[in-house]
């Protein structure tokens, strides 16, 4: 095609989405405006956001148990704060159901909006660009390696793998990982599921390995460890659950500090539950927002991610024993709740919290699943 030839057929293409413009309703207007919007600027501000995502009325999110660092509460406060039903779609699934749910139920009313995946899924959802670009408010409150550049996807919420025990059945309290090799613990240590499928097992393996002579690279130190455990029967492959816990079957559990408080929470007083971040490894973990691109109710997405990452949504997260991205941030200007900060388990002293990078997690992953089971 010729220069001159090009020029008109992109006139008349010009002409013809001029025409197609201004036939759309302001309704799916507004919905492109959302879908494209990187930032607040991009919609009038806060109550740009506000006016687009009230018209839109609903919003579709996935795999946000109740009970997991407070979500139930930030999902409830969201929607009467705004006046938008939360459509909460398979509250115990796993980051890879999300995934899988953004791909199948594509240009769908019920596909999620949003994503709360872990790394791995949330670099995996990037590259396969199921998300959309969008940097909150409080973006440069979030360190560069906590974040995708654009704002593909960004950490949210983490913690640290802890100890929790039950002090009603447990006589001698465990602080670290060696400790759980004493003999008085015999039947009583669990997992949250089987390592090889299940994150927050994984992370407790991981961060077993760093507790006895392993590193990022080598989690096969964490295997030896379980090994030995199963070998001398303190260990019991039953997953933890608060039910597991209020029967007294797994009175120890490994799992991220936010997560332990279900099991007395859920218990109603029946356990004694304590919470300790091991001595001989401080192992952390965050999980990443994402907006899903070209979702449903966009601007419901955009807004869900602001108000998480507001002060109040980040008090909310840190009221349910998790972490917020922003945390930091909020303690030096006097905007994180103090009394939620010091229900904090605390770091033991002269210890650093670790965490792995993507690659690390894929490695080591690879391997506990060849390996886990063999034993």
């Amino acid at each position: 095609m010729s220069k001159k030839l090009s020029l008109i057929a992109g006139a008349a293409t010009l002409m013809l989405a001029v025409g197609a413009l201004a036939a759309v309703p302001a309704e799916a207007a507004s919905k492109s405006k959302a879908n494209t919007a990187k930032s607040l600027k991009d919609v009038g501000g806060l109550n740009g956001l506000i006016k687009l995502a009230k018209a839109e009325k609903e919003l579709n999110v996935i795999a946000l148990p109740a009970d997991w660092a407070n979500y139930g509460e930030m999902i409830t406060t969201f929607s009467k704060k705004y006046g938008i039903k939360v459509n909460s779609q398979n509250p115990d699934g796993s980051s890879a159901d999300e995934i899988n749910a953004v791909q199948t139920l594509k240009g769908q009313k019920r596909q999620p909006d949003v994503v709360d995946v872990g790394l791995p899924f949330a670099v995996q959802g990037a590259k396969s660009g199921l998300f959309a670009p969008y940097q909150v408010a409080g973006w440069n409150d979030i360190s560069a390696d906590a974040k995708e550049p654009t704002g593909l996807w960004f950490f949210d919420y983490g913690g640290y793998i802890a100890i929790g025990y039950d002090a009603k059945k447990v006589s001698v309290p465990p602080t670290s990982f060696k400790d759980l090799l004493n003999p008085v613990y015999k039947g009583q240590v669990a997992l949250n599921g089987n390592p090889a499928k299940a994150n927050a097992a994984f992370s407790g393996v991981f961060a077993s390995a760093l507790a006895n002579g392993g590193t990022l690279n080598t989690v096969s130190k964490g295997l030896d460890f379980w090994k030995t455990m199963k070998a001398n029967g303190n260990f019991i492959p039953v997953e933890a659950t608060p039910a597991t816990v209020q029967s007294g079957q797994t009175p120890i559990t490994l799992d991220w500090d936010y997560l332990q408080g279900k099991y007395s929470k859920e218990s109603a007083g029946k356990v004694d539950w304590k919470v300790v971040v091991p001595s001989d490894a401080v192992y952390g973990g965050f999980y990443a927002q994402a907006v899903v691109k070209n979702s449903p109710h966009p601007a419901a997405a955009r807004l869900w991610q602001e108000f998480m990452y507001s002060d109040q949504g980040q008090n909310i997260w840190l009221k349910g024993g998790a972490r917020p991205i922003r945390l930091s941030a909020m303690v030096k200007t006097q905007k994180a709740n103090a009394t939620y900060v010091a229900a904090l388990p605390a770091v033991p002293a002269g210890q650093k919290a670790v965490f792995a990078t993507l690659d690390q997690i894929l490695s080591a992953k690879d391997t506990v699943a060849a390996i886990w089971g063999t034993f």
